[in-house]
């Protein structure tokens, strides 16, 4: 393949802003989901969901975003990547107040749908960004712009609490918190690059389906999204109706584990750094299954709310840790990490419904009995992530090459950056050497 000339070091102005814009982007993000996640038994309890009913609701965001996640990379590739993020952002933070302005059970999933379909195209869109202006730093800032994605779910929970606090109605609420993060996100986004795949890329494929050797790394990214999409989706109800708290507690369940997921991000890096990959997963399921077993044993708030906190810090950085794995087990690494990340966000589209089913055929209290099994078979699998021991050498080493040998425009391969909040790298169109290229060297993505 012919490849162009790699322009002359920039000034990292450019760049470091280019970080901050991001990192709004991510935040904004996660303050979407934060904002939402708070006011489901608002929902639930506005249209007289049975258990039943609410999981069928909530797996249709997870159908929306893997529907929807192939057209993002073909408008980063038509409409560069400023203006893509620019106007999935936007649409993610409008379609915010679809679900609580949803009269039946029939229209809450249309509207989670679209709900769904907008968060996945802007992660594939945001993660792309992420990962461009994390090569041209030459140091990694993905578990930060994770972090900042927990952090905005934090914010936002916060606001949600106060807001089933005060006993507002969620279609004001909702309304007004999208409108508020639809002002602060468009003007951070003039500091993205505007990045641009090569015109010559192929088409990537819809589903690539794992090496054998990738599957068992797969299975431990599942168990980990369906214990966080878990705790995510039906903590708030999970306190209301089986401790019985109010509804001001009950929303704050997100925020406990909002915020043990944000510390567990920023601190995890150094944590596999002194531990290891391995290590760092079986410690991390041993505290997940730990918080498990205390939500099931749960008879009041108190217990309840600091399990749900245990889970989220067990969890926080396997996934991370199952795609750094899965770009070492050889072969394609793009092809590995990408049928890694399929069976990994399967469980998104499966965990509410299962819980939700379960909880109708038997208690909230059984479902999240299996929560807890699968916490606890990530201690059994985590030796699956043995050969991301080389994580944090390769990395340096690797970010001190992006200015020698790299290919034109600063490429990044898939083995050289963790999990994104949707991890799906083949649907970008990459080059065979890694993401992107700039095809004109003149063409500065970052003006």
């Amino acid at each position: 393949m012919n490849r162009t000339t790699a322009p002359p070091p920039e000034p990292l102005t450019a760049p470091r802003r280019a970080r901050a814009s991001i990192a709004v982007v991510f935040a904004v993000h996660g303050a979407v989901s934060g904002s939402f996640v708070t006011r489901i038994p608002w929902i639930q309890d506005r249209l007289d969901l049975s258990a039943g009913q609410l999981g069928l609701a909530l797996v249709m965001p997870a159908i929306g975003s893997s529907l929807a996640m192939p057209l993002s990379g073909r408008l980063v590739h038509r409409h560069g990547g400023r203006a893509a993020v620019r106007g999935l952002i936007s649409l993610w933070c409008l379609a915010l107040a679809l679900p609580a302005l949803a009269p039946s059970l029939p229209t809450l999933c249309a509207a989670l749908l679209v709900y769904g379909a907008a968060a996945g195209m802007a992660d594939v869109a945001m993660n792309a960004q992420g990962v461009e202006i994390e090569e041209r730093l030459g140091r990694s800032i993905m578990s930060g712009l994770h972090g900042m994605w927990s952090a905005g779910g934090l914010l936002a929970s916060g606001f949600g609490i106060l807001a089933a606090h005060l006993d507002l109605d969620a279609r004001l609420q909702l309304a007004v918190t999208a409108l508020v993060l639809l002002a602060l996100a468009q003007p951070v986004c003039r500091g993205l690059p505007d990045l641009r795949p090569p015109a010559d890329a192929e088409e990537p494929p819809r589903f690539a389906l794992p090496p054998r050797s990738s599957l068992m790394i797969g299975l431990v990214g599942f168990c980990a999204v369906f214990a966080e999409g878990a705790s995510m989706d039906w903590s708030g109800v999970y306190l209301r109706d089986v401790t019985g708290s109010s509804a001001t507690v009950a929303a704050a369940s997100y925020t406990a584990f909002a915020l043990t997921m944000a510390v567990s991000r920023l601190a995890g890096d150094a944590a596999v750094r002194r531990l290891g990959a391995v290590r760092t997963t079986r410690i991390g399921g041993a505290v997940a299954t730990a918080g498990g077993l205390l939500v099931v044993a749960a008879d009041r708030p108190a217990l309840a709310i600091p399990g749900f906190a245990l889970i989220g810090i067990g969890i926080a950085v396997i996934v991370p840790l199952a795609f750094a794995a899965a770009g070492r087990i050889g072969g394609n690494a793009s092809q590995a990490i990408a049928g890694v990340a399929t069976v990994t966000y399967t469980s998104g589209l499966v965990a509410p419904a299962v819980i939700g089913t379960l909880a109708q055929a038997t208690s909230l209290t059984v479902s999240f009995g299996l929560v807890t099994t699968l916490a606890f078979a990530l201690v059994l699998s985590a030796g699956a992530l043995r050969l991301s021991e080389r994580t944090s050498t390769g990395r340096n080493s690797g970010a001190q090459n992006s200015s020698e040998g790299k290919s034109a425009g600063g490429n990044v391969t898939a083995a050289e950056f963790g999990e994104p909040p949707n991890p799906l790298p083949h649907l970008l169109a990459p080059t065979p050497e890694g993401r992107f290229r700039h095809d004109n060297p003149q063409n500065d993505p970052y003006s």
